[in-house]
């Protein structure tokens, strides 16, 4: 009814579950990222909202959360409305009767201080037609033509390079005044592991931040 779940992101490090659960710089989490850390990965910034999911089976969008069992807010149910109306969808798609876009709610009410919004909306990041991710340009198309918004892009770095830039405070969200949560990155040519799950991978201020307290103590 709303899509597959969208694939869970690995931290670029594994975490000690013996120290507080930080993360163990240079312990890479999955080996594809210490095989992949030399190579070009595009980066966009990392949204503090809610997963959305909107499914078109080719006559009716609909809302999901994270889960098929997750609650969407009502106020986020209500500014995404304009955004389901079915001429749109039949624009965006044409013959396509499986398509999931994934997306943040972000904005007021959703995520602490109300730093990126007064009110509430649905941010891009994704989107998958019938098994195939679109790339990048194509997200963007999809988000315009359904009035909505895409992920704000970092551009390309290397793992080790974008990792570096965040610990030292060098990347600023694209909203002003809000604090930048981290950052999601993928390789520049999408690749797949043994499971056929892409390769993704985050990183969090946050995580550097813990682990920085946890080893001065």
């Amino acid at each position: 009814m709303f899509g597959p779940e969208y694939l869970k992101i690995n931290t670029i490090f594994k975490r000690d579950s013996s120290n507080g659960n930080v993360i163990i710089p240079g312990d890479w989490a999955v080996p594809e990222l210490g095989y992949l850390q030399g190579c070009a990965w595009d980066w966009t910034e990392k949204i503090d909202g809610m997963s959305i999911r909107l499914h078109w089976d080719g006559s009716t969008a609909t809302v999901g959360g994270r889960t098929d069992a997750a609650q969407v807010p009502a106020r986020l149910l209500a500014a995404l409305g304009p955004h389901l109306e079915p001429g749109a969808w039949r624009a965006a798609f044409r013959d396509a009767d499986d398509v999931t876009v994934y997306g943040e709610g972000y904005g007021a009410g959703i995520q602490k201080g109300a730093v990126y919004r007064p009110d509430q909306a649905v941010i891009v990041f994704d989107v998958r037609i019938a098994g195939w991710w679109l790339a990048r340009a194509n997200v963007a198309d999809v988000a315009g033509k359904l009035g909505l918004g895409v992920v704000p892009t970092f551009g390309s770095y290397t793992v080790n390079a974008a990792w570096d830039g965040l610990r030292a405070g060098e990347l600023v969200s694209h909203w002003a005044g809000a604090p930048i949560e981290g950052l999601v990155g993928r390789p520049a040519v999408d690749l797949f592991n043994r499971n056929g799950e892409r390769i993704m991978a985050k990183m969090k201020v946050r995580d550097w931040t813990q682990y920085q307290r946890r080893a001065a103590r």
